[in-house]
């Protein structure tokens, strides 16, 4: 999830390939009305595989809102893919690996100004050694990146570009796609960062679900299926490339609408479970969760949304909501 909305309503989001580094830190204090309850009005990436990880991550997340302090890893993405962003600033020719780790520290500075929370990840580093180190890990990160792509030879028609459509079903889909390369000829690649690991091949299907989703919203933007999805994995220097067709869409597509009747039915009804998985140890709300002996706080929306915003067909319960998640296998760290 690096620190980046795909849902603009999300302030704290984390993204996937960060979950296995993230540490279990205290939640910082926040201002209560940053974090106001609200019932969700749309579905990104990385809110549906909150839902199918674990439907009470999603309530706390999306609904009770609750504080996340950010992680050094998921940091650390966000600093990378700011980097990269920023390197096709400059003429293809001087975009060089030299000038693109460069861009580092300055880079890091524009985001301790502008999320000024991120500064307390090293507030127990007087010397600076550990954010030296981690900075020469974003280096190194960014140098591998120049292994897997050549980008003298790239001219994005879009980066960091925030896409949102609402489907015939009135479901809003939204998010942001890191890279959008058109060629000549019209046909669209999108190209998404992750700053992890690949995953191993029985999880590929996992990893792909989110360009998927991009691809489906681009599709109904557009009116064009993606050419191809392309996940770049800078912790691991592999690329994972998938090319979609229709019906590959179609049956996303199809899943979101499954999804989105569970999330609405347990928002109606209070009922938000959680799945326990191995990636519990990771997640910061164990002292509101149940599995862990934690109570979830007062549920802040009122029960029984009026039947006609609620799918009558095929609606599923929370617990079988999450169930979907069968269908993208995800690996535990």
């Amino acid at each position: 999830m690096e620190t980046r909305p795909d849902d603009v309503s999300d302030v704290t989001e984390v993204r996937g390939d960060a979950v296995a580094e993230a540490a279990v830190v205290p939640a910082p204090a926040v201002p209560a009305e940053r974090y106001a309850p609200r019932p969700p009005t749309s579905l990104s990436p990385s809110r549906a595989g909150d839902f199918m990880q674990c439907p009470l991550l999603y309530r706390f997340r999306v609904i009770d809102r609750l504080p996340e302090r950010p992680s050094e890893a998921a940091t650390r993405g966000t600093l990378v893919h700011a980097v990269l962003e920023r390197l096709f600033d400059a003429p293809a020719a001087e975009r060089t690996a030299p000038r693109a780790t460069a861009l580092v520290p300055g880079q890091w500075e524009r985001l301790r100004e502008s999320r000024p929370e991120v500064g307390e990840l090293f507030a127990d580093d007087p010397d600076g050694e550990r954010l030296a180190t981690w900075l020469g890990e974003a280096e190194r990160l960014v140098e591998r990146w120049f292994t897997l792509e050549d980008p003298t030879r790239l001219e994005p028609a879009e980066r960091e570009l925030f896409v949102e459509t609402e489907l015939a079903s009135g479901l809003r889909l939204r998010g942001i796609i890191d890279r959008v390369d058109v060629a000549p000829t019209g046909e669209v690649r999108i190209v998404d960062y992750k700053t992890g690991k690949a995953p191993r091949p029985q999880y590929s299907e996992g990893a792909l679900f989110q360009m998927k989703f991009y691809a489906l919203v681009v599709w109904r933007l557009k009116k064009v299926v993606p050419r191809r999805l392309q996940l770049v994995y800078l912790g691991s220097g592999d690329v994972l490339t998938y090319d979609p067709v229709p019906a590959d869409l179609e049956r996303v597509e199809r899943k979101l609408h499954a999804l989105w009747d569970a999330i609405r039915s347990a928002t109606e009804t209070g009922d938000w479970r959680p799945r326990p998985t191995k990636l519990c140890g990771w997640c910061d709300h164990q002292a509101h969760c149940p599995e862990f002996g934690g109570t979830p706080p007062p549920y802040p929306l009122p029960l029984g949304v009026p039947a006609s915003e609620v799918a009558e067909q095929g609606r599923m319960s929370a617990d079988q909501g999450a169930r979907v998640a069968a269908e993208v296998p995800s690996e535990a760290p």
